[in-house]
């Protein structure tokens, strides 16, 4: 599908998030040894898209095509992955879902005062109460942008269950509402995994695989 000059170039991460950039990095290099994650900011780009779609898919794109101009008018055009993930809990119509990083902040697109992984985390499993329907899943959207009009794109999904409330979050690994997602089959929460455990079964690992798999043209 594509030669593998593909995997020694640098690969945009749209992204400000270290986290997320570390587990795609880890992922790749894996599949490529050759490959380099460049995010925004260490090229000196600013970067805060509003994302303003109404999927996780709309996002991703949205992400992608903006740091793909960024980049190209900084000189530095290059292929570039985005993804958009969130927590869709079922009891609660699905969301926070798009909207998850912002839960509980005053500014819809981003803007605003944003809450701490711990107080949206608390936020969330009180509106959720004692409600005994705890299914909920991570969901990731994650594109590959070639050119404006040319990506691939595949979305993936963590199935699990939301913890009782606030104490019994557990595990200090990952981010965001990992300590909350518990994963039945394996008895502990996503924020208990180690990081090749969660990258071998989180949504954002098996989307990562499948980019991967487009890159080396498996």
């Amino acid at each position: 599908m594509f030669s593998g000059i593909l995997l020694i170039m640098t690969l945009w991460f749209a992204t400000g998030n270290i986290h997320k950039k570390q587990e795609l990095a880890a992922i790749l290099q894996a599949a490529s040894p050759g490959t380099e994650l460049l995010i925004p900011g260490e090229a000196g780009i600013g970067f805060a898209p509003e994302e303003t779609g109404a999927t996780f898919l709309e996002n991703a794109l949205i992400k992608a095509r903006a740091l793909y101009r960024l980049a190209a008018a900084a000189g530095k055009a290059g292929p570039v992955i985005a993804d958009d993930s969130g927590l869709c809990v079922d009891a609660l119509g699905g969301r926070p879902g798009i909207y998850s990083s912002r839960y509980g902040s005053t500014g819809q697109y981003g803007g605003g005062d944003k809450l701490g992984d711990g107080e949206r985390n608390a936020l969330l499993l009180a509106e959720l109460g004692d409600n005994p329907l705890r299914n909920a899943r991570f969901v990731c959207a994650m594109v590959l942008l070639l050119k404006e009009d040319r990506f691939f794109a595949v979305q993936e999904t963590l199935e699990g269950e939301l913890v009782s409330s606030p104490d019994a979050a557990r595990g200090e690994g990952g981010f965001g509402y990992d300590p909350i997602l518990f994963i039945p089959g394996l008895g502990r929460t996503v924020a208990e995994l180690s990081e090749g455990e969660k990258n071998r079964i989180s949504h954002r690992g098996k989307a990562a695989r499948a980019i991967a798999r487009i890159l080396t043209g498996v």
